[in-house]
C-alpha cells in the first residue's frame, strides 16, 4: 500500500515541508524540490513525482523553508544550503527513514541546491530538471561550476533540459560537461509542459541506479 505523509523539518530559515509518497518495496528515494517560485504546483514537477512513484520510487516533494514562509525569491546559496541539509538528513533518519539509493533532484534553483549539497549529503545521484546555466541573455554569468560539483565528487549526474530554455539550451549545458550523455534534450522552455519525455528521461536515469 502506498503511503503519504507530511514531514515538517525545522531549519535555520524556519520549517520546511516534505510531502512524502512511498510505494510498497520502494526501490530508492528521490528528494525533489522546486525552483525560484517557491511552490510545488508546477506541472513538470508533479509529472516527475507521479512518474517516479509509478516506477516504485519513494519521492519526498520538498517545499523549502523560504517557500513555506512565502518569500518570493530564494536566499543566497549559503543560507539556502544550510536550510536544505537538515531536510534531507531528517528524511534519511529515524524509524521512518526513506531507503537508498538517494537521488537529489530539483527544477532550476532546486537543481542548483541539489548539485551544491550532493557530496555533503552522500547522495548517490543528482537529477537536474531545467538547470539554470545562466540568466536569460547573459551567458557570461555562468553557473557551470555548480553543475559540475557532483561529477567532481564522483556522483552520477543527469540534466533534462528544454530545447528552447532561455537559461541555457541543451547544447550549452553539454558544452560544460565532459560527456554529452549527461544531458537529455526535450521539447519545451524552462518549464517543460509536454511532460511525457521529461518523465521518461527521469525514469531512465534512476533505473541505472536501482
Amino acid at each position: 500500500m502506498t503511503t503519504r505523509r507530511l514531514v515538517e523539518v525545522s531549519t535555520p530559515l524556519g520549517p520546511a515541508h516534505a510531502h512524502v509518497v512511498r510505494p510498497p518495496h520502494a526501490r530508492g528515494t528521490v528528494v525533489l524540490t522546486h525552483g525560484a517560485s517557491g511552490g510545488l504546483g508546477g506541472v513538470d514537477l508533479n509529472a516527475v513525482r507521479d512518474g517516479l512513484v509509478e516506477s516504485r520510487w519513494a519521492v519526498a516533494f520538498v517545499q523549502q523553508a523560504w517557500g513555506v514562509a512565502g518569500r518570493r525569491m530564494p536566499p543566497r546559496p549559503v543560507p539556502q544550503d544550510e536550510a536544505w541539509l537538515p531536510v534531507v538528513q531528517a528524511l534519511r533518519a529515524g524509524r521512518g527513514r526513506l531507503p537508498g539509493p538517494l537521488v537529489l533532484s530539483g527544477k532550476s534553483n532546486g537543481a542548483r541546491v541539489s548539485c551544491r549539497t550532493a557530496a555533503d549529503l552522500g547522495a548517490d545521484a543528482v537529477l537536474c530538471l531545467s538547470f539554470p546555466l545562466h540568466p536569460p541573455g547573459k551567458p557570461e554569468v555562468s553557473r557551470a561550476d555548480e553543475l559540475r560539483l557532483p561529477i567532481g565528487a564522483g556522483i552520477p549526474l543527469h540534466v533534462v533540459q528544454g530545447e528552447r530554455d532561455p537559461f541555457g539550451t541543451p547544447d550549452e549545458v553539454r558544452a560544460e560537461l565532459r560527456d554529452a550523455a549527461y544531458v537529455t534534450a526535450v521539447k519545451g522552455e524552462h518549464t517543460i509542459r509536454v511532460t511525457g519525455p521529461l518523465v521518461d528521461a527521469a525514469r531512465a536515469f534512476v533505473e541505472t541506479l536501482a
